[in-house]
């Protein structure tokens, strides 16, 4: 059971996916609360009964599972369809992640939490946050290349996140992921030396 959680966040192109990657290529457990909300609504999925009895079976895929695209469509014309959405998955998702939080069997966790700085709940649970950053302009870069989105979507989508100031000012650590893999591994290299000398320091206090 592991002693110390890291909370890890950024904006939607930031690296968030490849940083935590990089972790659990050094033994670290991953909990990855974006990947849990699609295990609850795959077919078969624990949240599927109260999201079908909620919103009907216009987004419910013929095998079960959540119709995304229907959802997107729901919640952009009906307002209140994404709160109503978070209120059957986010206690779900906070439970499955304390769950697997406490039986992770390496020496700390990385909790990957998109929404970290706007929870709270989640920021309460961490010993360090650990922020993504990268300039907005790559941010927008990436997930255009990536996704074939939009400039203008991909901007839509920063505004309803914390802004990368909020993000900052919340940080206990910061990776800066503005340049190549090899860089990004150092720096992921360095925080894990220090996340198991924190770690050793949190323990001989409580012993």
């Amino acid at each position: 059971m592991s002693e110390f959680v890291v909370g890890l966040t950024g904006g939607i192109g930031s690296g968030k996916s490849t940083v935590a990657d990089m972790f659990v290529e050094h033994g670290v457990v991953l909990v990855d609360t974006d990947a849990i909300a699609h295990q609850l609504t795959a077919a078969g999925g624990a949240a599927m009964p109260a999201v079908a009895k909620a919103f009907g079976p216009d987004v419910v895929t013929a095998d079960g599972a959540m119709d995304r695209a229907a959802m997107r469509r729901l919640a952009f014309a009906d307002g209140s369809a994404r709160a109503r959405l978070e209120a059957i998955l986010h206690p779900l998702i906070r439970q499955v992640a304390a769950e697997r939080c406490r039986a992770a069997m390496s020496p700390y966790v990385i909790l990957a939490v998109p929404l970290l700085v706007e929870s709270a709940t989640y920021r309460q649970r961490c010993d360090r946050v650990l922020v993504v950053d990268c300039p907005e302009t790559l941010q927008i870069e990436r997930v255009v290349a990536r996704n074939g989105m939009g400039a203008e979507e991909v901007k839509a989508i920063m505004a309803a996140q914390a802004s990368r100031q909020q993000r900052l000012a919340a940080a206990d650590d910061v990776v800066v992921n503005d340049g190549g893999r090899g860089e990004l591994l150092a720096r992921v290299a360095g925080l894990h030396e220090k996340y198991l000398l924190l770690l050793a320091e949190k323990v001989k206090a409580g012993c």
